[in-house]
């Protein structure tokens, strides 16, 4: 079993953008700007934001991040935003979820401009997205193409199966491999016989939000796992939706959590921002 090592993938992409972050400020002037907005305190929002701050500055960004407390107002959030949308020193604009209960979601996301919906999630974008004209793509199944690419795993004629069904992960990641002529098949926590459909699949992504619930009786000899989950183990460990261990012994490739897939949901959330910078120009 070889093992996915996002975390490398992420550093080296991110070097990369770095110096095309140089090369764009040398030429124009212009430097990426990524604002990223948290309300209330939930602790794995913090860490996700910390993180995208650091990756953003190490990559040459204006970086900002706008803490709210909780008892922040749909009505605040939304001026916010609109703020920000006005502002063409930003070309990113992120609100981190999940948001206090007292909060529209799907409001606050379509409030963001589409030009700087760096998350790929207003109905614009998402648009383009399904009718083959993508220009806003989600960050994870965006960086789950690329490692796909960085390790030459073959999709064309493959079988993809993919748990959940958000449209976050599971919808867009589905549409993905279907653009890179897999054969794709969406399960999720309803899906009768789970086990048996998850065998067939040469390539297996699972976001299905359940600790280690993926086991190697899920798995088919040779299968390549991604596994999307982020999930806290009853000693309070970080972990995925996978099994680790017991998938390890049939899988041909496998993501571990943490240092898989989320650096590379990072490092595609960077790549969009500085896309969004150079249409701007």
């Amino acid at each position: 079993m070889q093992r996915i090592d996002g975390k490398n993938l992420a550093a080296k992409k991110q070097a990369e953008l770095a110096d095309k972050t140089t090369q764009l400020k040398e030429k124009t002037g212009l430097v990426p700007g990524l604002v990223v907005i948290l309300v209330g305190d939930d602790s794995a929002s913090q860490v996700y934001v910390r993180n995208k701050e650091r990756s953003a500055l190490a990559a040459g960004f204006r970086s900002q991040v706008v803490r709210l407390p909780e008892s922040t107002t749909q009505e605040e959030l939304l001026a916010l935003i609109e703020r920000y949308n006005r502002d063409s020193s930003w070309h990113g604009i992120l609100v981190q979820l999940p948001l206090p209960k007292h909060i529209d979601e799907e409001k606050v996301l379509f409030a963001i401009s589409p030009d700087k919906d760096v998350d790929g999630f207003h109905p614009t974008n998402m648009g383009k997205f399904w009718s083959g004209h993508p220009v806003m793509i989600p960050s994870t199944p965006a960086g789950i193409m690329e490692m796909f690419k960085e390790y030459g795993i073959e999709l064309e004629g493959k079988h993809a199966v993919v748990i959940g069904r958000s449209n976050i992960v599971g919808k867009p990641m589905a549409q993905l491999l279907m653009d890179a002529n897999a054969t794709v098949t969406i399960a999720h926590s309803r899906t009768k016989d789970l086990a048996s459909v998850a065998r067939q699949a040469d390539i297996l992504v699972v976001a299905i939000g359940r600790a280690k619930f993926i086991t190697k009786e899920f798995v088919k000899e040779g299968a390549v796992v991604i596994d999307v989950g982020m999930n806290r183990d009853e000693n309070g460990k970080l972990c995925g939706d996978v099994d680790f261990d017991s998938v390890a012994a049939v899988a041909s490739y496998l993501t571990p959590v943490p240092g898989g897939v989320g650096p590379m949901t990072i490092t595609m959330l960077l790549e969009q921002t500085f896309e969004a910078a150079k249409v701007s120009l």
